[in-house]
């Protein structure tokens, strides 16, 4: 009986730090968050019991609804194009080239870069004198010679592919070995063709001074409801390249895992690279899809580090989320803090993150009945 006890006590043993952090530090923190939420209280005088007065103040806030916006938005997108990315890098990494270890590590040092510096830095990028506009105004100058340089890699690119199915071998279009060699070539006869002046950048065009961060501009313009700011959307990019690595290790991990038999099916069958990874990629990594975006929704709809780091670079309105909009209730810089609109605006993310994963997993329940 004694024996039986230490094996059934044992791993609650070893639980109980996890456990405790998790009653203590987040089961106890959020009932008084929602108590919180029916009180006035600002730290100093004893909470006040108001009812749903803090949540009928936020459905008020004009602010708020920026923040949700901003929040929606900003989850929406960033979720779908570093999935995708994240997916599309892991495919790639997935080959069986030399030095692939090296590019592996390459990517994800994003990753384990403090987000801090990382936002420092693309901050600089950003500014109107920074490397952002620099380079889109060289793309701008040089649109011509990128025109050549592309154009002449198609044309190499056909000429190859073409060549070897009039001799009916079996090419993909997009053949590695084809490929390289007429970037190459498009390259040497590019080059050749600026150096005699043949082809030239274009002068007198005004370089590009877009204002990335201290602006309440958007785009598309004439779209105040979908519209994304241009700060936002600077914020997006930063976020997509540092957190796309961390998910291509799950899918790398993922497709590394898929049995070779079913590659070996497929291409019995006939099936192409297209096909393959539809019908025999795609379900396989269902569950490592489900486990990404999910990870990537509840992360994005919480993104509170690069708005503060980013301070009075860009307006509020044009940058606020539901997690910052959270932190200025509960902090203010010069007015008494509103702890029971804080927690009510906090108890509303948690809600609209747990709905916005419930309604992700029946859909993902659905698509495996089909």
């Amino acid at each position: 009986m004694r024996r039986s006890i230490k094996e059934k006590t044992a791993p609650y043993v070893l639980l109980s730090p996890y456990l405790f952090m998790l009653f203590v530090f987040f089961g106890y923190a959020f009932l008084r968050c929602f108590y919180f939420s029916f009180t006035e209280y600002d730290l100093f005088a004893p909470p006040q019991w108001v009812g749903f007065k803090n949540y009928l103040n936020l459905i008020q806030d004009f602010q708020f609804g920026l923040a949700l916006k901003n929040s929606l938005q900003f989850a929406v997108i960033v979720t779908t194009l570093q999935t995708v990315l994240a997916l599309l890098l892991a495919v790639i990494l997935n080959q069986k080239i030399k030095g692939i270890r090296f590019f592996r590590a390459l990517y994800y040092m994003p990753s384990i870069t403090s987000s801090a510096v990382v936002t420092l830095i693309f901050m600089w990028l950003f500014q109107k004198k920074g490397l952002v506009n620099y380079l889109l105004t060289s793309l701008k100058n040089g649109y011509r010679i990128i025109a050549v340089f592309f154009g002449l890699l198609l044309m190499f690119q056909a000429f190859l592919v073409i060549g070897e199915k009039l001799k009916k071998r079996p090419v993909s279009c997009f053949e590695p070995s084809y490929l390289f060699l007429a970037v190459v070539l498009s390259f040497m006869v590019t080059f050749f063709l600026v150096k005699t002046g043949i082809v030239t950048m274009v002068e007198g065009l005004p370089p590009v001074e877009t204002v990335w961060l201290n602006t309440k501009k958007i785009w598309p313009r004439n779209h105040r409801l979908f519209g994304i700011s241009y700060p936002l959307g600077s914020i997006m990019l930063l976020n997509i390249w540092t957190t796309a690595p961390t998910f291509m290790l799950l899918y790398l991990a993922g497709l590394q895992d898929i049995p070779k038999e079913l590659y070996e099916a497929a291409a019995v069958d006939g099936a192409t690279k297209i096909k393959t990874f539809w019908y025999v990629v795609r379900p396989q990594l269902r569950n490592i899809t489900f486990l990404v975006v999910t990870m990537g929704l509840i992360s994005t709809l919480q993104m509170f580090d690069q708005v503060a780091i980013i301070g009075d670079q860009a307006p509020l309105d044009a940058v606020i989320t539901l997690a910052y909009y959270v932190y200025i209730n509960a902090f203010p810089s010069s007015v008494s803090p509103k702890i029971g609109m804080a927690s009510a605006a906090a108890v509303f993310l948690g809600l609209l993150t747990l709905i916005i994963v419930l309604i992700q997993r029946i859909v993902v329940n659905a698509g495996e009945g089909d």
